[in-house]
C-alpha cells in the first residue's frame, strides 16, 4: 500500500504545471536525451549492418517511410497546434465537461481512423514499397522492406493515442511524461537491436529467429512503452473518458474544421520524404540510410532548439491569442523567436565545421558520404528552428490556412530543385540542398505575411538578428581554426577519442560567441552571462574596508 501510495505521490509531483521556463528547459533537456540515445542507437544499428549489410539497412529506413507518413497527417503536430488551443480555451473558461468531450471525441476518432489506416498498410505495403517508396531497391532488400513496413505498420495506431495524451499534458502544463515518452521510445529500439535481433525464446519456445527484422519488433516496442508512459502522465488530470464520440460538442466540431488544413501542411513534409527515399533508392546502396542519417542528424537541434521552445511558448501564445491580447502576444511571440534565432544560428555554424566528427558519433570512422549531406542541411538548421514558432504564431490564432498554402508553394520549390539537382549528379547532397532551399523560402514568406498582417518584428527585432548573424560568424571561423587544430585523425574511429576534440572545438566556439554577444549587448544573452557570474563568483566574498588610522 505505501508503495503505492510513494508511486502517486511520484507521480503527481511530476505532474504539476511548469512554467514556460521550466517546460522549456524540461523539453529541452529530455530532447537531448532522447537524441543522445538515438545517437547510441544510429550508432549500434550501423556498426552491424552499415557496411555488412547495406541493402538491409536501406530496407529498414524505406519502411518507415509510409507509416511514419500517414501518422504525421492524421495526427502528429497536426493535433497538436489545433487540439491545444481549443482544448486549452474550454479550461481556461471553465467548462471542464466540454474539454473532456472534446479530449474523448479526439482520441476515439483519431484511434479509429489510424486503426484502419495501419490495416491498409498492412495489405498494401507490397505495391507501395515496390512502386512509390524505393524502386531503386534489389529484390531482396525490397522484400525485406515489404515485411519490415508490415510490423511498422501498428505505430499510427499507436501514435496517434499517445500524441492525443499527450497533447493534453501539453494544453495543461504538464512536460514532464509528455518530454519523456520520445526517449522511451528510442529505448524500445535499441532493445530490438542489442536483444531482439539475437531472436526472441520464451520458455524454449523460439518465436523469432533474429535478424534484423528484430529492430522492426523493436521500432513496436518503444511505441508501446511510448503510450504507457503517456498514460502515467494524465494521473491527476481528471480525465473523464468515455467509448464515444461527442459529434455535437462544437469544440470538437472545431478541431475537426481546423485538423485538415494543418494534416495536409504536415502531409506536405512527408509526401517530400516519401520522394527523397524514392530518388535516393536510385542513387545506389547506402544512399538512403546516408541521406536519413543526415536528415536525423540535422533534426536534433531543430528539435532541441525549435520545437523545445516553441511548444514551451504555444500555450502562452494561445492564451494571449485567445483572449485578445495583441500586445503581449507581440512580445512573447518576438521573445520566442529571438531565442530560436540566438541559439539555433551559431550551432548550425559550428555543426558545419564539425560534421565530420559528429558523423563519428554514428558511425565507427565517420563516413564521408553523411558528411557531406549534413553540410548541405546546415541552413535548414536555422530554417525550420525558426518555422516551429512562426508556423504557431499562425495556429496560436487559430489559422491553420496561410502555413498551409505557403506549405504547398514550398513543396513544389523543394520537389523542382530535388529532381533538378538528382538529374544534375548532386546524388544525396542534392536532396540536402533542396530541402534547405525550400525552408527558407517557406519560413521567408511566412514572416513576410505575418510581419505585414500583425507587425509583429519591430527594427530592434531586425537589429538583434544582424548583431547575432556578425557574432555566429566570427565563432564560425573560431571554429573552422579549431578544427585545424584539433583534427580527425585516422586513429579517431570511436565515440570517446572523438568526443573529447569535438567538445573542445564547440565549447570554446560557443564561449567566445556568447563573449560576442554580450560585447555586442544583445539583451537576450545577458540573463545567461548574469547566471554564469553568479555561479563562477558565489563564494567570493568582499573584505571589508580596513580602517586607516594614519
Amino acid at each position: 500500500m505505501k508503495r503505492k501510495l510513494h508511486f502517486r505521490s511520484v507521480v503527481s509531483l511530476a505532474n504539476t504545471k511548469l512554467s514556460v521556463r521550466t517546460a522549456a528547459i524540461v523539453i529541452a533537456s529530455s530532447t537531448l536525451v532522447s537524441a543522445l540515445l538515438g545517437i547510441f542507437r544510429d550508432r549500434w544499428l550501423n556498426t552491424m549492418y552499415y557496411d555488412t549489410y547495406p541493402a538491409g539497412l536501406d530496407a529498414y529506413t524505406a519502411a518507415f517511410t509510409v507509416p511514419d507518413f500517414l501518422f504525421f497527417i492524421i495526427t502528429s503536430g497536426a493535433l497538436a497546434v489545433t487540439f491545444v488551443p481549443v482544448f486549452n480555451q474550454r479550461l481556461v473558461n471553465g467548462n471542464k465537461k466540454s474539454a473532456w468531450e472534446l479530449s474523448t471525441s479526439t482520441l476515439n476518432f483519431l484511434a479509429l481512423i489510424s486503426f484502419v489506416a495501419s490495416v491498409l498498410i498492412m495489405i498494401f505495403a507490397d505495391p507501395l514499397v515496390r512502386y512509390v517508396v524505393a524502386p531503386g531497391l534489389n529484390e531482396s532488400a525490397m522484400s525485406l522492406a515489404i515485411n519490415m513496413m508490415r510490423v511498422i505498420a501498428i505505430n499510427p495506431f499507436l501514435f496517434s493515442i499517445s500524441t492525443v495524451l499527450a497533447s493534453m499534458q501539453q494544453a495543461v502544463g504538464r512536460f514532464i511524461f509528455y518530454s519523456l515518452a520520445p526517449a522511451l521510445y528510442n529505448v524500445g529500439i535499441i532493445t530490438g537491436i542489442l536483444v531482439f535481433t539475437n531472436g526472441i525464446n520464451i520458455f524454449g519456445i523460439q518465436l523469432f529467429e533474429g535478424g534484423i527484422m528484430g529492430v522492426a519488433i523493436g521500432v513496436v516496442f518503444g511505441a508501446l512503452l511510448q503510450l504507457a508512459t503517456s498514460i502515467i502522465g494524465l494521473v491527476g488530470l481528471g480525465f473523464d473518458y468515455n467509448f464515444k464520440i461527442h459529434w455535437r460538442n462544437q469544440g470538437f466540431r472545431k478541431v475537426l474544421r481546423l485538423l485538415p488544413s494543418r494534416s495536409a501542411d504536415q502531409g506536405i513534409d512527408y509526401v517530400m520524404s516519401i520522394i527523397n527515399t524514392n530518388l535516393a533508392s536510385r542513387m545506389g546502396e547506402q544512399s538512403i540510410r546516408a541521406f536519413q542519417q543526415a536528415s536525423s542528424l540535422h533534426s536534433m537541434p531543430v528539435n532541441l532548439i525549435g520545437v523545445a521552445i516553441s511548444t514551451a511558448f504555444f500555450p502562452r501564445l494561445s492564451e494571449e491569442a485567445g483572449r485578445g491580447d495583441d500586445a503581449k502576444f507581440r512580445s512573447t511571440y518576438r521573445s520566442a523567436l529571438s531565442t530560436i534565432i540566438l541559439i539555433s544560428m551559431p550551432v548550425a555554424i559550428i555543426a558545419f565545421f564539425t560534421r565530420g566528427y559528429v558523423v563519428n558519433f554514428i558511425k565507427n570512422g565517420g563516413d564521408p558520404k553523411i558528411a557531406s549531406v549534413l553540410g548541405a542541411f546546415i541552413i535548414a538548421i536555422i530554417t525550420q528552428s525558426m518555422y516551429h514558432i512562426v508556423a504557431r504564431g499562425f495556429y496560436a490564432k487559430q489559422n491553420a490556412k496561410v502555413p498551409l498554402i505557403v506549405s504547398i508553394a514550398a513543396f513544389v520549390v523543394q520537389v523542382a530543385a530535388a529532381i533538378l539537382l538528382s538529374m544534375w549528379g548532386f546524388g544525396p547532397e542534392g536532396l540536402a540542398y533542396a530541402t534547405s532551399i525550400s525552408a527558407v523560402f517557406e519560413v521567408g514568406v511566412l514572416i513576410l505575411v505575418q510581419n505585414h498582417e500583425g507587425k509583429l518584428l519591430d527594427r530592434e527585432f531586425w537589429r538583434t538578428t544582424l548583431k547575432v548573424i556578425i557574432a555566429s560568424s566570427i565563432a564560425g571561423i573560431i571554429s573552422w581554426v579549431l578544427t585545424k587544430l584539433l583534427p580527425l585523425r585516422a586513429t579517431d574511429n570511436s565515440f570517446f577519442s572523438t568526443f573529447p576534440k569535438f567538445f573542445l572545438i564547440s565549447v570554446s566556439s560557443l564561449i567566445f560567441y556568447i563573449v560576442i554577444c554580450w560585447l555586442m549587448k544583445i539583451k537576450e544573452v545577458q540573463p545567461l552571462v548574469d547566471r554564469i557570474t553568479k555561479i563562477l563568483f558565489r563564494n567570493v566574498k568582499s573584505t571589508p574596508k580596513e580602517n586607516n588610522d594614519n
